[in-house]
């Protein structure tokens, strides 16, 4: 949502994120009936509505919306972010990025990190409205989460999303947006958004002027379930994305804005378009936009008149020239203004101090002890182990230990993107200089740049692998190339990876490195991979050189301490890929077709470098039989699956046990196979236990090509293990998978 070529858009932001004047309420002001809070919602917003004129009215509609002196209305701003802890806002806990979360495959373990940053979002607020602060990003107005589908490696926003999977997206986003949005019936506690609706995930570049054309059946079985299941869990708001879905723009697109999203679902939040969204479509198509209309106001008209009432941006200012040119009606602004007023009065925002529970959190928790230990384990159940030949766990005591690599040291690894900031951020080189005895001796050298190999001839660094007990190579990519448009300052493609490899002078310096630790051969030292970024990578050259391979992602303020707790053995690693690793971009279809076929565990038909799912650990995990009480059942029928496993290995670790389905006799084309539970569960050595799923039928339905579920008769053959079911998967050192095949009548 970041505004780069919007001009009036940009000035207007900046305008608001300047320290605004502290605005108190006329006592005299508090006698209006929407301030009192014995009256209904409705009646208050109403109230409110026929006090103000129509350029007021259009004011309120904007995210920036300015303040109302003759009605004690003070300035509010929708637009905040918390992705993965408060952003732009200050201090706050810096949670591992998005996809860090995705890959713990724990939606309690969501909920617990989105009540966190709720409770400093409403303490955050309450300090800022104690002084008189009214400022960009200190709203109670979030545009989290991110659940749009991570269907190709090369958008650079992937890293926002939980992956690839539409069941997992949908378990990690309700966890998340009931975590922002709080239980209390009265009140929320933050306002939660699910964004960008609908298709959307690249290319970045063309966002503005985009059409992603998608079947009924990839639209209902991959794009739009996740959205479905938030709207579910009854998250406040919408965001429509940049682009346009078959040809209509997705904040004006009648199908997925009326048909399904308020009339299908019965959507009772407000939507909100994506920032400067309004101003693409007055924008010539040779200009880089959708040229739907020609002027601001037509713009204006038709995205209120398509059901959308909070503008982003700066267009809806037209609305009154909208309704003099006969556009549209005054009274069809009074509908969407109503819908989000609603939003501001659930969060208590015209309602005296004190009125709500969430009033009384204090600043106390923002970035307090408990909620950095809760950042810490989120990174170490997100850290997934690609390889190990047995070199990890590390001991701590041994002689020397060699860090090197572009990230080491680098604090942006630990950001991704959309963050806070705090004094607790800790690196990766800080958290293994911190987990070391002290008698042990610790070298670091960068050895080499991000994506530039050195100038300097003069090689200091790679010496260190031979004369060091382990070596621990911290590399990868960072937000620098990879990200949203115009944040991504190293990148030549707007924040997109239209190359997927590896920077080429990290695999060059990786190979002096192996060179060096390996001049003994009778005592060749061993190399740790320690890798970094949001995204599917080419691996395979990292695979080989190294003797054990982390993927890290951005892990947050407690990164350092969770990698070194990770390779020395205090915890055992647990993290699944919540994304396929292709062995390499000809794998798949052209980056902008949005056809399912060929992308994702669920369409792919050839070998990956990494499997969805996959992720090792250093216990042994075995699982037995899978135990049906039948298997025949009819399309009504629940059916319980229970396997035994057991952890066989000699230290206490977490598996996350998960559950395919596969119709084998599907009518259509159906996927190979889908993601359907998930339990993460905790086993000491030697302990067993018996892990049971009760599938509904909705564990058997298929998407037939016109979008419509049904449960045909026939095979399905369900997987129970600890990766998705594919032959790379055991390949790469995955346990056996409990597997039983059921027939529907």
């Amino acid at each position: 949502m970041k505004i780069t070529s919007k001009n009036t858009v940009f000035l207007l932001v900046l305008l608001a994120i300047l320290p605004c004047k502290s605005q108190t309420v006329d006592k005299k002001s508090q006698d209006f009936p929407f301030y009192n809070t014995s009256l209904s919602i409705d009646a208050r917003i109403q109230d409110l509505i026929s006090r103000l004129t129509l350029e007021e009215k259009a004011d309120q509609m904007m995210n920036n919306t300015p303040a109302i002196e003759r009605l004690g209305i003070l300035p509010y701003s929708y637009w905040n972010e918390a992705l993965h802890g408060v952003g732009r806002s200050g201090i706050a806990t810096v949670f591992p990025q998005a996809i860090g979360l995705g890959a713990t495959f724990d939606s309690d373990l969501a909920f617990r990190v989105s009540t966190a940053i709720s409770d400093e979002a409403r303490a955050m607020h309450n300090a800022a409205k104690a002084k008189g602060y009214n400022k960009q990003y200190g709203g109670l107005t979030f545009w989290t989460p991110n659940i749009n589908i991570f269907r190709d490696p090369r958008w650079g926003r992937g890293q926002e999303t939980y992956g690839e999977d539409p069941f997992l997206t949908a378990a990690i986003g309700t966890a998340f947006v009931k975590g922002l949005q709080g239980e209390n019936p009265n009140y929320l506690k933050t306002a939660a958004c699910a964004k960008h609706y609908a298709v959307h995930s690249g290319p970045e570049k063309l966002r503005h002027e985009f059409n992603a054309e998608v079947t009924q059946k990839d639209l209902w079985e991959t794009y739009l379930p996740a959205f479905q299941a938030l709207v579910e869990a009854k998250v406040e708001s919408v965001m429509c994305a940049y682009n346009s879905t078959d040809g209509e723009p997705c904040c004006a697109n009648k199908y997925l804005i009326s048909d399904v999203l308020l009339k299908k679902w019965h959507f009772k939040g407000h939507v909100v378009t994506d920032c400067g969204a309004i101003d693409d479509f007055y924008t010539p198509k040779d200009k880089g936009g959708h040229g739907t209309v020609k002027t601001e106001a037509q713009a204006a008209a038709l995205v209120v008149k398509s059901g959308v009432s909070l503008n982003c941006g700066s267009s809806y200012k037209a609305l009154p020239q909208a309704v003099k040119e006969g556009l549209i009606t005054e009274k069809e602004i009074d509908t969407q203004l109503a819908v989000l007023l609603r939003t501001r009065f659930k969060l208590g925002l015209f309602d005296p101090m004190g009125s709500n529970p969430y009033d009384a959190i204090s600043a106390d928790v923002v970035n307090s002890k408990t909620h950095r230990e809760l950042a810490k384990e989120v990174a170490q159940k997100g850290i997934v182990l690609l390889k190990n030949n047995g070199v990890l766990p590390l001991k701590n005591d041994l002689s020397k230990y060699f860090v090197t690599g572009p990230n080491a040291t680098n604090v942006d690894i630990l950001l991704g993107n959309y963050y806070g900031v705090n004094p607790n951020l800790v690196t990766i080189l800080e958290g293994v200089a911190g987990a070391i005895d002290k008698a042990s001796q610790l070298n670091y050298t960068l050895g080499t740049m991000l994506n530039q190999a050195p100038v300097n001839p003069m090689d200091w660094s790679t010496g260190n692998a031979s004369n060091s007990d382990a070596t621990i190579a911290v590399l990868g990519i960072s937000g620098l190339i990879e990200g949203e448009e115009g944040e991504s300052i190293a990148s030549p493609t707007a924040g997109d990876r239209l190359d997927y490899n590896l920077p080429q002078n990290q695999i060059e310096y990786l190979k002096k490195l192996r060179k060096s630790a390996d001049k003994i051969p009778e005592n060749k030292k061993p190399i740790i991979a320690v890798i970094t970024g949001g995204s599917p990578m080419n691996l395979a050259e990292v695979q080989e050189l190294a003797d054990a391979v982390l993927l890290v992602w951005y892990p947050g303020e407690e990164g350092g301490t969770a990698v070194a707790d990770v390779v020395f053995g205090k915890i055992s690693p647990s993290g699944k890929l919540p994304v396929t690793f292709p062995k390499s971009l000809d794998q798949l279809p052209a980056y902008e077709n949005y056809a399912m076929k060929g992308r994702t565990y669920k369409y792919m038909n050839v070998d990956p470098l990494y499997p969805f799912g996959f992720g090792l650990s250093y216990a042994n995990f075995t699982y037995g039989e899978a135990k049906v009480a039948t298997t025949k059942i009819s399309k009504k029928d629940n059916l319980v699956v229970a396997v035994k496993v057991t952890n066989s290995g000699k230290v206490k670790s977490d598996e996350v046990v998960q559950l395919y389905v596969s119709d084998l006799v599907g009518s259509v084309e159906v996927p190979n196979f889908q993601l359907t539970n998930i339990k993460r569960i905790t086993l000491e050595p030697g302990e067993s236990q018996e892990v049971s799923f009760q599938l509904t039928p909705k564990a058997f339905e298929m998407v037939k090509n016109d979008g419509s579920r049904v449960i045909e008769s026939g095979e399905f053959k369900i997987y129970v293990g600890g990766s998705s079911p594919m032959k790379r998967s055991f390949e790469l050192g995955a346990p056996k998978m409990a597997e039983v095949v059921v027939t529907v009548k």
